[in-house]
């Protein structure tokens, strides 16, 4: 009898446990966060995470007083060309606003292309000046390219430093001169 009552014993607690864990491994506290958020908040959430996952940026996310993310870039051109992305601004790791890229260049440049870019802001004037609504990068202004593997040797100018990852496409001509940007509080 104490046999069969120790495998009964067991045997429920094997069955309590595989039961428990399924269920614990199923819970996720952030989901509904996740679920609250918009198509284009999870785009811009994802971008994030992978400039975060860039070990060269980490002293940008924590220098800088805020950035400026935008998932998803689309630039095509034949001599004249066009690029344009929406975007989240974050001041102190919080959403602030949102946040419009409109871009025209004129020259040779020939093809489409794909990339997310991030632009930080080392302090509060940086951040204030472009969430003022009226901020643009002007002829000398350029961005760095991340590639897999290759260090990201920059530093902010002028306040801020931009850099981008390539989605896909080919296009003669990456500069990021002319963009001009909007910005919407939340």
């Amino acid at each position: 009898m104490i046999k069969g009552t120790g495998f009964l014993k067991v045997a429920i607690l094997l069955n309590l446990v595989l039961l428990v864990i399924p269920l614990q491994a199923a819970w996720d506290p952030t989901q509904k966060q996740k679920d609250a958020l918009t198509g284009a908040q999870q785009k811009t959430m994802v971008a994030l995470e992978k400039f975060k996952a860039i070990p060269d940026l980490a002293p940008f996310f924590d220098a800088a007083d805020g950035y400026v993310v935008f998932p998803s870039i689309a630039k095509a051109g034949i001599g004249i060309g066009g690029a344009g992305g929406q975007g989240e601004v974050f001041q102190n790791g919080k959403v602030i606003g949102k946040s419009s890229m409109k871009q025209l260049s004129i020259g040779f440049q020939f093809g489409a292309q794909a990339f997310s870019e991030i632009i930080f802001f080392k302090d509060a004037r940086a951040t204030d000046r472009f969430t003022a609504g009226k901020f643009e990068f002007g002829a000398q202004a350029s961005a760095v390219l991340i590639k897999q593997g290759v260090a990201v040797e920059t530093a902010f100018n002028n306040g801020i430093a931009v850099f981008t990852i390539a989605k896909g496409g080919l296009m003669y001509e990456a500069a990021i001169a002319g963009q001009k940007f909007s910005f919407n509080p939340e």
